[in-house]
């Protein structure tokens, strides 16, 4: 996060076994010259003192709902109006629940409901506790209402069990309190993002596809989000959850995804293509599952529009970004790629490490040469990419940008 972006932080704390976490996370937002005000539960004081938390934050800490040493005397308004934000970790199940209702019945809920800022959660449980059907009710309805739920992550827990509903590492809670914080540099701005893969019919039940796993498409309209956009996502088949930030559009053939994308693209200022969309299709379908024989078959395949391509080729286009997938030669093909196709920007990443994988090492390439993006989560170098891209838009690259000769 940049010097001048806000730096206020309210830290509440709620009674799980991660407490322990908060305190390391007080000790990074203060260290990165943070404000840092904690507020606890009484169950996160049977885990962690007050004194220790007053102690990292330098600031006292307030647990009770009627406080009387705050000058209004209205605690549960007063300590949230200064706040760029507030962060609730740990987030019990029980404390979400009450989210999600609007229930108020201590300082840290009622502060939560009464706030001007925005809300991250950073949710800790037992694994049948994340996983239930209430939990997971709850957690869409405060992602719909606009709270920002980071994690949890899968692994040990004080229980034994091992499985989803550990919180996230007090630096990943860092990571997620700087992207929170960050100005909404495409506040109003309409983008399109196409995600995941698409599946070409061989016949009723086979299909050519690929190992995309819509990671990166899905990380990218999240963090378009996150910056303000409102955005659309066409995404082929994946095992991801929507982002419930963005409307989503679901398709399965690159025939489809081009409709899609035909559909929504007069409105939209920003395209990505992101989606690993098939270049071939089966010219001829079987209407019936084909059964095995003892000899060879031959499929012919076709050629699918390029959807990129067409919307770049418009007359009056939306800013542009492709991605290019290689697996040799990355950055002089994607050079190449972005010039056929006339683009203002193009992500280039290898095929052979980026697809399917929870991590990428990206380069951008633009009119003003290559920025290359060290290895880091999908979803990091999606802000990233999104910061770059507004930067351009901002500049007005899409309307004065020079032509790109082939």
């Amino acid at each position: 996060m940049s010097d001048g972006a806000p730096s206020r932080v309210l830290l509440g704390m709620t009674g799980g076994i991660a407490a322990y976490k908060a305190a390391e996370l007080c000790r990074l937002l203060v260290t990165h010259g943070r404000d840092v005000q904690v507020v606890m539960t009484d169950a996160a004081c049977r885990f962690v003192t007050p004194a220790t938390m007053q102690a990292l934050s330098a600031k006292p800490v307030f647990t009770d709902l009627w406080d009387q040493t705050v000058p209004s005397g209205m605690a549960h308004i007063e300590l949230s109006r200064d706040r760029d934000l507030i962060v609730v970790a740990p987030a019990t199940a029980d404390f979400l629940a009450k989210l999600a209702v609007g229930l108020a019945d201590d300082l840290l809920s009622t502060l939560c409901l009464a706030r001007e800022c925005p809300l991250l959660v950073a949710p800790a449980m037992n694994r049948q506790m994340w996983e239930s059907t209430a939990t997971r009710r709850n957690v869409q309805c405060l992602a719909e209402d606009g709270v920002r739920v980071c994690g949890p992550a899968s692994g040990d827990q004080a229980c034994g069990e091992v499985g989803p509903g550990r919180m996230l590492e007090p630096e990943e809670i860092y990571r997620e309190i700087e992207a929170a914080l960050r100005p909404p540099i495409l506040a109003g701005v309409r983008v399109l993002v196409t995600a995941g893969p698409t599946f070409e019919a061989i016949d009723p039940v086979r299909a050519i596809t690929n190992r995309s796993s819509g990671r990166m498409g899905y990380a990218v309209a999240q963090a378009a989000a996150e910056a303000g956009a409102q955005v659309t996502l066409v995404t082929g088949p994946t095992a991801l959850p929507l982002p419930a930030r963005a409307r989503s559009v679901q398709v399965v053939s690159a025939q489809e995804m081009l409709e899609a994308v035909k559909l929504n693209i007069a409105d939209c200022d920003i395209f990505i293509s992101v989606a690993a969309v098939s270049d071939y299709r089966v010219g001829k379908p079987a209407a019936q599952k084909m059964k095995k024989a003892n000899q060879s078959i031959t499929i012919e395949l076709e050629p699918t529009v390029d959807i990129l391509a067409s919307v770049a080729a418009l007359p009056k286009a939306p800013f542009c970004v492709g991605f290019a997938a290689e697996s040799q030669d990355l950055e002089r093909l994607a050079e190449e790629k972005r010039r056929r196709k006339r683009l203002p920007l193009i992500v280039a990443n290898s095929a052979q490490d980026a697809i399917g994988a929870e991590e990428s090492e990206l380069l951008l390439l633009d009119e003003a040469g290559r920025h290359p993006l060290p290895k880091a989560p999908k979803l990091t170098q999606a802000r990233l990419l999104i910061e770059h891209i507004a930067d351009l838009y901002r500049r007005g690259s899409a309307v004065k940008l020079k032509a790109v000769r082939p």
